[in-house]
């Protein structure tokens, strides 16, 4: 999620290379996210190729950003401790 919130998309093939998954793996990930709204899946041909590009929905911004909060909060408690 961290990849495609700071990018407006991200092709199949950039997310599997930045994260060295393998296409099954990869594509199981991505499965779970579009249950949950929280990506959506764009398919189209460039020229006679097929590509495919995922995009954060605001669903998904906003789940993020809420763990994100929460990781923040569990840190500065440690801290604390």
């Amino acid at each position: 999620m961290s990849i495609l919130v700071v990018n407006e998309q991200v092709e199949f093939k950039q997310l599997k290379e930045i994260l060295s998954l393998t296409d099954g793996n990869l594509a199981s990930h991505i499965k779970a996210l579009e249950k949950t709204d929280y990506i959506v899946t764009n398919k189209e041909f460039v020229g006679r190729k097929p590509r495919t590009t995922y995009q954060a929905t605001k669903k998904g911004r906003d789940a993020f950003r809420k763990h994100i909060e929460a990781l923040e909060t569990l840190i500065k408690q440690q801290g604390d401790l």
